[in-house]
This record gives C-alpha cells, sequence and structure tokens, in this order.
C-alpha cells in the first residue's frame, strides 16, 4: 500500500520544544495525505527557505539506481575518510534506528542535532508569504529529508554524499545540484511509480544529472534513455566499459580509464570489504567518481586501497560467523535476489538452508522467490510491521505454488526475531540461515545487535 490517507480535520499539533526524535517522526508520518507524493514543488520552496538549493557548502555526489546505491555511497565515504577528508552520508530507509540515515565522519548523527532541525523544517514550511498562503504539506520523507540535507550543511563538511529515496528527477534529495551524478543500476521496481520499462525508469534516474558535471553510469548495459539524457545536457559521461574498466582474479583486481581520460591505472587491489561478486560493480564505478572529481577532492591511490579495505555496511550480503552461519541481504527485488542466490551458491556446501522472507506488498514477488527457491530447504515467512508489507500467509500462498526445491517446508510468524529464533531452533551448526526481503526484515533481527548464533550441537 503505497497512500495512507490522512484527514484534513485530524492533522495533529507540531511537537513542543521539548520533544524527542521519535515524536518528530511520528508528527512527520500525519501531516501529509498520502506516504509517497512524486514531486518537487513543494519540498523545493521549503528547501529554499532553509538556504538548501544553493549548495551544501562542499562538493556533492548523489547516487542513483536500483541497487548498489548504499554500498557506492559507503565506499566513496570511506574511501574519502581514508584521504583525510571530513564526509556525511545521507541514506535511506535505516535498518534500526532512524539516526542512521545520517552518517557523519562514518557515525551515526547526535539524535539531539536533528531534533533541532526538524524544527527549522516545520518553521520554514509554515512560513506565510505575502499572499498568507498556508502551510506547505510534506510527507514523511521530505520533511525527514530537508531535516537531515539542515543537519550535513551545518557540519563544516568536505565532501556529501546523498543516496536518491526513489527514482530520481523526482526524488526530495534531487533539490540539491550535485557536483557529481552515480547511476548503479538500473532495473524493474517501484514499476507503478517509475514505469515499466528500464527505459522509463532510467529516465527517471536520469533527471539527477546537471549539465557540465561529471556523471558515472556503472549499470554494464545502460537503457538509452540514460545515455541520450546525459549526451542532451552536455554532461561529462563516465561509462563502464567505454571510460573505465576493471577485472580480477581469485586474489586481486584492477581497475583503469580509457585512452581518451588518460590510461589511469589501479592494480593489485584487494577485493572490497563488502562481500559479494557484484561489489567490484559498484567499487569500479566508486573509482570512476574519484578520477572525474580528482580536481576538486584529490585522492591518494593508498588512501582508495584503505578505503576499500575497511568499509562497512550493514545487510549487504554480511556473513556473521556462527553456528550456523548468518546471511543478513536486504534483497528486495527480482535483480537484488538475483545477486544474492549467486553470493549464497559461491558460499560453499551447507547440509540445510534456513530462509527468513519479509516483504513489501509492491514487489514482484514471484521472480524472487523462483531464483532462491532451489537453494532453499526450510522457509520462515514473516509479517512485518508496517501496513506496506505482505502478510506471512500471503508470502507461503506465493512461494506454495512455485517448484523449488524438493520437500521444502515453510512455517508462518509474526515478527522477524521470532521466525530467526524459529530457525535457529530447527538448524545444526553447519547450516546456514539467510535473512532477506526487506530493511524491515533484516533490520527485525538487528534490533538488539548483530546476533551470534548457536544451534543445538549434532548428536553423537
Amino acid at each position: 500500500m503505497l497512500h495512507t490517507p490522512v484527514s484534513p480535520t485530524s492533522l495533529p499539533l507540531a511537537p513542543a520544544a521539548s520533544a524527542t526524535l521519535a515524536e518528530w517522526l511520528a508528527y512527520c508520518e500525519q501531516i501529509h495525505p498520502i506516504t509517497i507524493d512524486m514531486g518537487l514543488e513543494r519540498v523545493r520552496v521549503v528547501a529554499e527557505r532553509l538556504g538548501l538549493v544553493g549548495g551544501m557548502g562542499c562538493p556533492v555526489i548523489t547516487v542513483a539506481g536500483t541497487n548498489g546505491k548504499g554500498s557506492t555511497c559507503a565506499m566513496l565515504a570511506s574511501v574519502y575518510g581514508a584521504a583525510g577528508y571530513r564526509t556525511g552520508v545521507y541514506s535511506s530507509p535505516h535498518l534500526v534506528k532512524f539516526e542512521e540515515r545520517c552518517r557523519i565522519q562514518g557515525e551515526s548523527v547526535d539524535p539531539n542535532l536533528l531534533v533541532a532541525n526538524f524544527s527549522m523544517v516545520e518553521s520554514a514550511r509554515c512560513q506565510k508569504d505575502s499572499n498568507n498562503s498556508p502551510a506547505i504539506s510534506l510527507t514523511y520523507f521530505e520533511f525527514t529529508t530537508l531535516a537531515i540535507l539542515l543537519t550535513l550543511s551545518q557540519a563544516k563538511l568536505d565532501v556529501v554524499v546523498l543516496e536518491v529515496g526513489l527514482g530520481g528527477r523526482l526524488d526530495a534529495v534531487n533539490v540539491v545540484d550535485p557536483d557529481c551524478a552515480v547511476i548503479t543500476s538500473i532495473d524493474l521496481d517501484h514499476m507503478a511509480l517509475l514505469g515499466n520499462t528500464r527505459e522509463a525508469i532510467g529516465w527517471e534516474k536520469a533527471g539527477i544529472m546537471r549539465s557540465g558535471r561529471p556523471v558515472v553510469v556503472s549499470d554494464p548495459l545502460p537503457p538509452q534513455s540514460v545515455l541520450d539524457h546525459a549526451h542532451q545536457l552536455g554532461t561529462d559521461l563516465w561509462r563502464l566499459s567505454v571510460d573505465f574498466s576493471f577485472g580480477g582474479d581469485q586474489q586481486q583486481w584492477g581497475w583503469a580509464t580509457s585512452a581518451d581520460r588518460g590510461l589511469r591505472r589501479l592494480s593489485g587491489l584487494a577485493y572490497p570489504a563488502l562481500r559479494g561478486a557484484n561489489q567490484l560493480l559498484n567499487a569500479s564505478g566508486v573509482l570512476a567518481v574519484i578520477e572525474a572529481m580528482r580536481s576538486s577532492l584529490p585522492v591518494t591511490a593508498q588512501a582508495v586501497r584503505v578505503g576499500l579495505s575497511v568499509v562497512e555496511l550493514p545487510g549487504r550480503f554480511q556473513i556473521v560467523p556462527g553456528q550456523p552461519t548468518l546471511v543478513l541481504d536486504v534483497a528486495h527485488n527480482p535483480h537484488s535476489v538475483a545477486a544474492l542466490t549467486a553470493n549464497l551458491d559461491a558460499m560453499g556446501y551447507y547440509p540445510t538452508t534456513h530462509a527468513v522472507f519479509g516483504a513489501m506488498s509492491d514487489k514482484d514477488l514471484q521472480p524472487m522467490l523462483s531464483r532462491i527457491a532451489p537453494l532453499v530447504d526450510r522457509w520462515y515467512f514473516t509479517d512485518l510491521p508496517t501496513p506496506r508489507a505482505s502478510r506471512a500467509a500471503d508470502l507461503e500462498a506465493q512461494w506454495a505454488g512455485l517448484t523449488g526445491r524438493k520437500g521444502a517446508v515453510a512455517g508462518l510468524f509474526d515478527t522477524p526475531m521470532a521466525a530467526l529464533d524459529a530457525a535457529v531452533a530447527q538448524a545444526d551448526p553447519t547450516d546456514r540461515i539467510v535473512v532477506f526481503g526487506s530493511f524491515f526484515t533484516v533490520g527485525g533481527v538487528l534490533l538488539n545487535g548483530t546476533p551470534r548464533l548457536s544451534a543445538k550441537h549434532l548428536s553423537s
């Protein structure tokens, strides 16, 4: 469900000066008639009142794409941080705590800083103009985005990395003009809002580009709409396999620009700390951004090596050692589940694979489940704490119609943690448990920190 009606007569009072972050977030959920309202007209007016449209006081890199956005943002911040720059990142959604969405120098921001800026956004949206117009209505995402952008603009940063929430052209993040735009991958997701073809979705994501500024496209086969838009704007287009490339073996990898870009090379690189074969693709795009921004943000080869080796981002093919092994992945569309399946298949032999799965109701579930089902022996379908989610029973019904692993069984659970507890109770120490399908699913098992599993011992 994308739309949550709110009665105009039931609008709440703004939180008091002593309000907590939780109270502000609850308020933001109630002040706009629908949850997702694509467009920049309303949010731009408030951004102008806050002084955000002119920029963030430092170079800005905006990242869009169907998958790989979060990893790309984390790698960029890690490399620039290793180079000595003061970094800020806005990413969404969060896994456990809202303040994870705003990271300064790699750490989640102090909630008290956010609270002060929520109050400033409220004042700006309620500001009367010469026509005595009513307060400007903002969605939860628009309101919180402005508060985080304001927080980052105050932090005296050297570089800001912004992750697009949905699409690109009409996303609230796009009120800020980036110095460099990145498009990681383009696949079918959020089709009701962005279009039902890669060309249509690509055009929406291309909306983050700006004339005369660098654009890095790391999708191996980008839609023509992306390339056409880049050429129409006169951007400095950096395209995978045209302007830069990468390659590697089991031990190391290398990256290089084309002859037209000056044949700059980085060789003998260790693999990024983020796991999964698709992370080389993301890292390759990151290095293209580093090169494209070299004149304003120079970075040494050593900083690249260090930054990629220490980068952290929970929930992206995150393997937690234990008995059994735990894999956490926010794969939530067919493209990302295909990558998760390939990564699981490359892990080696496990007697039994248990899967904890919860997903939003607007997802294309059949191809997601079909792709990974041959690897899963036991399913633990879970409800999620949002009205947008599919019920566990509906997920099981979708799965029951598939041809999956012979003898596979399933159960239903109220929460991701209850599903995980059931999986641990069923698992042997040499098995693996995969938690995937949504940020809510992975976040639900991280509420008390990263689980360290200890299953029952094999009987002698």
